[in-house]
Order: C-alpha cells, then structure tokens, then sequence
C-alpha cells in the first residue's frame, strides 16, 4: 500500500470511476486537484461535492496549468492520447488509472476477468459461486462498482472479484490477479486501440505480472491470439472452449468435460443452467476452472452456476405476443456478441429464417461484412438505426434486408407489423449505443417500453 498523505494528486476525468479516485486519495490524505474537459449540470454538482470534502475542482480543462504533481490518476474513459497526459509524461509525473490506485490500496487476492464479450457475466457467476461456497468477495471494476470504492472493504474479503476493461488494463503498473480470466477476443473499441493487435496486447496484460504460482484461465481461441502477437503467460494455465476439443475444459452436445488432470469426467450439462448457448458454456467453464483452483467444493459450484440466471439486456427474454418472442440484447456492442446472440436463439422447427434483428448505433471502427451468411441462415430482416446504419447496410445488405429506421421505436413498430406466429424480434445492436442513448442499459429499457407500448396497442 502506498502513502498519499500531503503528496499533490490530480485525477482526470470526473465520472464514477474519477469521483472514486478523488474519495480515495482525500480519504488518505492527499492533495487533490480534478479536473474534467466537460461542463454540465450533473458535474457542477460532482465539483461542488467534491471541494466540500477538500478536492480542488476545474471543469472545462483543456490545458494543464503549469503546477508540480506527484502522480496523475486517470479514469478509464479519458483518451490516453490527451495533451495535458503527455504533458504529464514529459514532465516524469506517472500516469496511472482508477484501477490501478484501487489495486494497490487493496488488502486482499484478486481475481480479475477480461475479454471482448462474457466479462459481466462471468464475473457475477464467479461471485455467486464464490458467495454459495462461503467466501466473502464484492464485485468491482467494470461492473459498475470503481475499485477505488470498495478498497476500505478488502481488509474483511477473501477476494475481490474484478472486471477490468481494456481501458484499464492498459492504466496499470503492478496489477496482478492471482487468478486471471480472459473470456475471448473480437475486434473492439479500434476506435480507441486503432489495431487489433493493440487490443490483443491490452487485454494480454491482465497476466503480465502474475507469478508462476498464480492461474490464467484462458479461452483456448483468445491464448492463440495472444501467442501470435507475442503475449506469454507466466502463471499456470488452463484452457477452456466450446468447440475447440483439446482444451482442458471443452463440451460436447452440451455436457461441459474436463480433461485437466486430477479433475477428469463430465462436469456439468448446460441443459440444467438457465444460460444459454455456446458463449454462456464458456462462461460457466471458466467459473468452473476459478473454483477448481481456488479449491472450492464442486457441488457447490455446480448448484451457484445452474441457479444464475441471465443478466439483464444480455439475450433477456422480455415478453411473447400472439406467438411473437421479444428479446434484449442491448449489451451486445460488438460483432461477435451479435453472432453469439444469433447463434443462441432457437430457429423455427423447420429451420428457416425467423429472426427479425434491430441492430445499429454509433460506430466503433469496426468491420461488419463477416456476419453476412450466419445472417442469410438465421435472420428474415434488419432493421437499422443510429450512426452505422448505412455502413451496415452495405456489409448485410447482400445477404438479407435491410430496412433504414429513424429511431429504435420505429424498428420495433416496423418489425412488429412484419413478425408471424413464431418469429423473434431481437434487438442486439453490435455497437455502442452512445450516438442515441445514455449507455447500452438506456437502450434496452426503451427498447423494453417501446415492446410495452406496441403489443399493448
């Protein structure tokens, strides 16, 4: 644990994760000046919370004025890029994140996930699981919880259970789980990486300090990916897949099978959980591979896992009308959720097309075009909305189509009126939702009111 008392801080960036920083390091007795480049209702009145406890507050910092800091905090939201950051670089001031400061003012083990999709997920399993099985743990980092606001809480944890962002990852020094997971990897945020290969490495860096008598629990497609850019693991390894039937946990027709040594057989069969689809196995494999190495009774791992149920606006099933299924799968942001979410829902008996998908939002430098056949076997027609609809139009529009709608409203009224007994209307957007909506959970409760609203009428 580091000492902050009378050292100058300045943290960057005033949402929860900023905020959270500032309670921290005043709570340690810091110096603290934040700033943030934006100017609202909602932060005139952070600033004014924060200078009653003792920060120095600026909004609508553009430029650093020219005063000696000691570190530099900043949130996960802030572009690393920033000419005030460089010239805190420059200046040899270090630069970390919200999540690196909560990590070292921690007073237990961590066990951290990463990944491009399955993150949220697979951290609440690995908290419930470890929750049935008596161990005291909270749920922070990407999950909506700062790190930084739970760190006075680690002295009566066994573990703190993280989900860590690229974002952060890339704002870390020391960080080191003791057990580490990387969900999958699919192109995402390139807007902020540029290449793929600079998203690799961030997420590779949740075991860049682990110790050899740490674990990574690695999806077998994601440690390909890492070992072809060069990221090695130092810890000990397991491997886990839903298709790939040389990892050490992999399924076959449903039933998750382990082959790692001293724990062979068949584990669990998916038919008795209440996730579905391949993506949600691996979801449940990786939790089953975090409680075989922290040792945790099988059984009791086995009832948390099967007791979980789908978090919302992640394939949530949200009403059936005159033989019409809704679906929310606002969370899913990226191309691979998409297909993850397409792959999962039932097709009608006769194994034609009965999807109707909304999907669209603000673009995040991603590719879309290989989406194309699994679109031409499951989907009857998209609708699209937001900043990327023309760019998805021009990757979908070959292989099903594609119908321009000014707003999520009118694709559900659209896809409503076009629906028979029997077909889906799914919203998974694979994109951002910030061109149009607060975040992705904005997006699916209109989505959610605008089904209300519809089948109501």
């Amino acid at each position: 644990m580091a000492h902050y008392e009378n050292q100058s801080v300045l943290v960057v960036g005033l949402a929860a994760s900023g905020c959270a920083a500032v309670e921290l390091l005043l709570r340690r007795g810091a110096r603290v000046h934040a700033i943030d480049s934006s100017r609202s209702g909602v932060l005139e009145e952070t600033s004014r919370r924060l200078t009653a406890l003792g920060a120095h507050v600026e909004l609508g910092v553009q430029v650093l004025s020219a005063r000696p800091y000691e570190l530099a905090v900043v949130s996960p939201g802030v572009p690393l890029e920033l000419p005030l950051l460089e010239q805190l670089r420059k200046a040899g001031v270090p630069v970390i994140g919200e999540f690196e400061l909560g990590y070292r003012e921690s007073l237990c083990l961590s066990i951290a996930v990463t990944g491009t999709d399955g993150k949220t997920t697979t951290t609440r399993l690995i908290e419930r699981m470890l929750a049935h099985s008596h161990k005291r743990t909270i749920a922070a980092g990407n999950v909506g919880v700062p790190l930084c606001s739970v760190v006075d809480q680690t002295r009566e944890l066994d573990f703190l259970t993280l989900e860590a962002s690229s974002f952060q990852l890339e704002t870390t020094d020391y960080f080191r789980p003791s057990v580490g997971v990387l969900t999958n990897i699919a192109p995402d945020h390139l807007d902020r990486h540029r290449t793929l290969e600079a998203y690799i490495r961030a997420k590779g860096l949740l075991f860049r300090n682990q110790q050899p008598f740490d674990w990574a629990i690695v999806q077998s497609g994601a440690l390909k990916q890492l070992r072809a850019v060069g990221v090695g693991i130092p810890s000990k390894l397991i491997t886990y897949s839903a298709t790939d039937t040389t990892a050490d946990l992999w399924m076959d027709r449903g039933l998750i099978i382990s082959r790692f040594p001293g724990w062979e057989g068949p584990l669990l069969d998916m038919v008795q959980c209440h996730l579905i689809g391949p993506h949600n196995a691996e979801n449940c494999m990786a939790a089953l591979a975090v409680g075989r190495v922290l040792r945790l009774p099988l059984e009791e791992t086995l009832q948390a896992i099967r007791d979980f149920r789908p978090l919302p606006h992640r394939c949530e099933p949200i009403g059936k009308f005159d033989d019409v299924s809704y679906i929310n799968d606002s969370k899913s942001t990226t191309l691979h959720s998409l297909m993850a979410a397409l792959r999962s829902v039932a097709i009608a008996s006769e194994s034609k097309p009965n999807i109707w998908l909304i999907a669209g939002g603000k673009d995040k430098g991603l590719e879309y075009h290989d989406a194309g056949p699994l679109l031409s076997q499951k989907v009857k027609g998209v609708f699209l909305i937001g900043e990327t609809r023309e760019r998805l139009r021009s990757a979908w529009g070959l292989f099903t189509p594609c119908t321009l709608c000014g707003s999520l409203l009118e694709a559900v009224s659209d896809a409503t009126r076009l629906a028979q007994p029997g077909d889906i209307i799914l919203l998974s957007p694979a994109c951002s939702s910030f061109d149009q909506f607060q975040n992705y959970q904005h997006r699916g409760e209109v989505f959610r009111q605008a089904v209300g609203r519809r089948v109501g009428s």
